[in-house]
């Protein structure tokens, strides 16, 4: 009996099966609105041009820098690099292999008869037949890892611009904090100058001037710990851009301080449509899919499997000058392989791919908690810094405004110097804290521009270029 009837017959019925795949997505449970406020002062829609809408050049360059220079962007991109190949390869399973072959030979093969010279070209190709669907779940996987790496690539470089710009506004902080501490110092100095003046004339108690002497030596020791702390700042600028510390150093001094205000971004009100702009709830659900196909596949290989194999070669013999042509062709095997018995490992396959793809569900469930939790963190510490903002600023208008009545007294000779210089010092707390709420809020919007995904379009994953350098996200 021919086999061809039976094995046509069995390939029939492997068509009409399917793989039972768990759901590839999972649906996006979250509050219908923010429990948080909103910010109310945005001015531009998109998070792509926040970087460029803020009007620093200095930012840019080190933004622009600190890509190039990320280990983590590297990394990422070699990453998705690896992905498009693994895409490359799965794709190709899905279509017929074809091998080519030629080889020529001159010799004396058998004693007392000429030399012949032989010459064979030949093509052998081969075919998994895809009945269950096994090589396109595979497939789906390979996309699906494409897309999560491009996601992962663009979140490396979110969290580098997130880090320079944090680094970068604390060391302008950090300066103008240092600035306040010197004016301090200075003030603190001069209240003990004229408090030994005063000890001198019998005013006051030699613990005055013991107290005095203290308060401005320890003044000089956080004049010394904030200048300590800026260049920890420089150091760290140098570590992430890869930049020469002179050179940065330089630019720093030479390019302007940033505006006090940070132009906003408008957040959705729905919580969905900015957590799905997330490239790292976009890898979640990317996760789930190549879980689901993973269970696909542990289930195809408890199916039969049909390839189809066959060949074509020419085949050219010369001896004693005679030329002889033999061709040469076959079709088949078509070869059905039937998994009889394993001991249960096939199904064991398959348990753990269940329990990885319910993993992989809880997993994405979890950053999706904690990405909403991120956003409304930074909402609330960005409305706290805001409403916080006016009382300080009343205060420094309030003790700048005791300052300059002091300094009219003083030149009235109705005050002493020491009132003046304690009036200075209560005028420069109330301008370092005002500068602290700044650093506060612009590192609140940072936050805000990092949980909100950076600007990332999930839409357009599939068409997102490849990496390259000099791109700021």
């Amino acid at each position: 009996m021919r086999p061809w009837p039976w094995l046509a017959l069995g390939a029939l019925l492997l068509s009409g099966c399917a793989l039972g795949l768990p759901p590839k997505t999972e649906p996006l449970q979250v509050s219908p609105q923010w429990q948080a406020p909103l910010p109310h002062q945005g001015q531009i829609s998109s998070l792509r041009g926040w970087w460029q809408a803020q009007g620093d050049p200095l930012l840019l360059d080190l933004l622009d820098a600190a890509q190039d220079a990320s280990a983590s962007v590297a990394q990422a991109g070699a990453r998705l690099q690896s992905a498009r190949a693994s895409q490359a390869a799965a794709r190709a399973a899905l279509l017929p292999r074809v091998d080519g072959s030629l080889s020529t030979s001159r010799g004396q093969t058998q004693p007392n008869m000429p030399v012949a010279t032989s010459t064979s070209i030949g093509a052998q190709a081969s075919w998994e037949l895809d009945l269950v669907g096994a090589n396109r779940v595979v497939k789906d996987a390979a996309d699906a890892q494409v897309q999560a790496g491009q996601a992962q690539w663009h979140d490396a470089r979110v969290a580098v611009a997130a880090e320079v710009a944090n680094t970068y506004f604390g060391l302008r902080a950090c300066r103008r904090q240092a600035d306040i501490a010197a004016r301090d110092a200075a003030s603190r100095q001069e209240s003990a100058r004229l408090t030994d003046l005063l000890l001198g004339a019998g005013l006051v108690r030699s613990g005055d001037l013991a107290l005095a002497q203290a308060s401005a030596a320890d003044s000089r020791r956080r004049l010394t710990q904030q200048n300590a702390d800026c260049d920890l700042s420089v150091k760290a600028l140098v570590a992430l851009t890869a930049l020469d510390e002179p050179t940065l150093r330089q630019r720093l001094s030479a390019s302007p301080a940033p505006a006090s205000e940070l132009p906003g971004f408008t957040v959705a009100t729905v919580p969905a449509q900015t957590i799905r702009q997330r490239p790292d709830i976009f890898t979640a659900e990317r996760d789930v899919l190549v879980a689901s196909a993973a269970v696909g596949s542990a289930q195809a290989q408890r199916w039969p499997r049909l390839t189809l194999s066959g060949s074509i070669g020419a085949l050219r013999y010369s001896s004693a000058g005679a030329d002889t042509d033999m061709s040469t062709w076959s079709f088949g095997p078509l070869a059905l392989s039937l998994p009889l018995f394993d001991a249960g490992q096939r199904a064991a396959n398959v348990d753990a791919a269940q329990a990885n793809y319910a993993q992989s569900v809880v997993a994405y469930r979890a950053k999706v908690r904690a990405a909403v939790r991120e956003v409304e963190d930074a909402l609330v510490a960005l409305q706290s810094a805001q409403a916080r903002r006016a009382d300080a600023t009343l205060a420094l208008r309030g003790y700048a405004q005791a300052l300059d009545s002091s300094a009219q007294r003083y030149q009235q000779g109705m005050a002493s110097l020491v009132e003046l210089e304690e009036a200075r010092r209560y005028a420069l707390a109330a301008e370092s804290a005002l500068d602290a709420l700044q650093l506060e809020r612009q590192r609140a919007w940072v936050s805000l521009y990092r949980a909100a995904g950076g600007g990332w379009e999930p839409e357009g994953a599939q068409a997102a270029s490849a990496p390259g350098p000099g791109a700021t996200p």
